[in-house]
């Protein structure tokens, strides 16, 4: 069974990916279940999961949420959990749901604004079900090994099964990490974490454009928004980080 962790759609800030197209992708790359996970809503996820029904693809309701100490994902999830509260509370809704705690990308010096702090992942270490230890937006090498070096050293494998992301946000990452393992009940989070111990990931390196395409879309999205004080601290910060490093 070929399972995509940790994708998102349109329904996320930064991707463009619509629930048609990645259907459609799914099919061509064979993907039997995918867990989607947009940044701080369910919503794609739930309409991603009445769509793919009649193509026969799973889909596991997920949510990439941005609390005050870092990124945190919650799996199997019924009802979304605000951005901003503390790691602690976010795993504690997440559990009271009877969804799973999943932690994305724990080492990336290139998105370390996003990054959970390690205490935090240290502290939450006994409730974290899956931990990626490979993010397809790795953009070197070291990071998967940091990522990898990270899970060992605050979590126990015992508890926290190690993963590969997929993180695709663009057409052209979907189907390239991803998990194989044996079949198993989609609608049991216990069954899914048993499958994904067993499971043999699948990684490739990370696109050089992928990073660049999600900043474009960002920023379009805020244009068609009018947001345009928040297009101004985006394009500010990027003029004063560009000034110290040319000074």
């Amino acid at each position: 069974m070929k399972t995509e962790l940790h994708i998102h759609t349109s329904h996320s800030c930064d991707s463009l990916l619509s629930i048609r197209l990645l259907a459609l992708l799914c099919r061509l790359n064979a993907v039997d279940c995918i867990a989607v996970c947009d940044h701080n809503t369910i919503s794609g996820a739930i309409k991603a999961k009445q769509y793919f029904l009649k193509h026969h693809i799973n889909v596991i309701i997920g949510e990439e949420i941005f609390t005050a100490d870092g990124e945190i994902i919650g799996l199997f999830l019924n009802s979304e959990i605000p951005a901003g509260l503390s790691s602690e509370e976010t795993a504690e809704r997440i559990m009271a749901q009877g969804g799973m705690v999943y932690i994305p990308h724990p080492y990336d010096t290139k998105r370390y604004k996003t990054v959970l702090r390690t205490d935090k992942i240290k502290k939450l270490a006994p409730v974290t079900d899956f931990i990626e230890i490979y993010n397809g937006r790795n953009i070197e090498n070291s990071f998967s090994q940091k990522q990898q070096e990270t899970a060992d050293k605050y979590t126990d494998p015992s508890q926290t099964v190690r993963v590969a992301g997929s993180d695709a946000h663009a057409w052209f990452e979907v189907g390239r990490n991803y998990m194989i393992s044996d079949s198993y009940d989609t609608n049991s989070p216990s069954e899914f974490k048993e499958a994904m111990r067993a499971a043999v990931r699948k990684t490739a390196p990370c696109s050089a454009f992928s990073h660049f395409h999600t900043k474009i879309v960002r920023l379009f999205k805020l244009l068609l928004k009018g947001n345009f004080n928040e297009l101004y601290r985006i394009i500010l910060r990027k003029c004063v980080k560009g000034n110290k490093e040319v000074s």
